[in-house]
């Protein structure tokens, strides 16, 4: 009856020991989340700071875009308008027959 208990006695004290185990790596389980949280608010703060950067970079990008389009549009009105002018003034010395021509197309 001895040994029995003390063979009882002894498979108790090995659950314990594997209970306390399991509490220790328990214990390092959450510390090791924790750490790993941490790294990944890190990382999330990063990548919030850069599409931060990157917005505003976009941002007068396209700032830089509108102005360029403006500036292109003016030059392209003032580019026909030279041309328009360059135009006329080749027709100024003109023959009758190139008059007449213009005459009736006008007409």
């Amino acid at each position: 009856e001895i040994e029995n208990q003390l063979v009882t006695k002894s498979k108790t004290l090995d659950e314990l020991k594997q209970s306390l185990s399991l509490n220790g790596s328990a214990e390092q389980t959450p510390e090791a989340l924790s750490l790993r949280i941490a790294e990944l608010c890190e990382m999330v703060d990063s990548i919030v700071s850069q599409v931060a950067q990157l917005k505003t970079s976009m941002q007068s990008i396209l700032e830089q875009w509108r102005v360029y389009d403006e500036v292109y549009a003016e030059v392209s009105l003032m580019t026909t308008r030279y041309l328009y002018c360059i135009d006329q003034c080749k027709r100024s010395v003109v023959s009758l027959e190139a008059l007449e021509n213009k005459v009736k197309t006008l007409q």
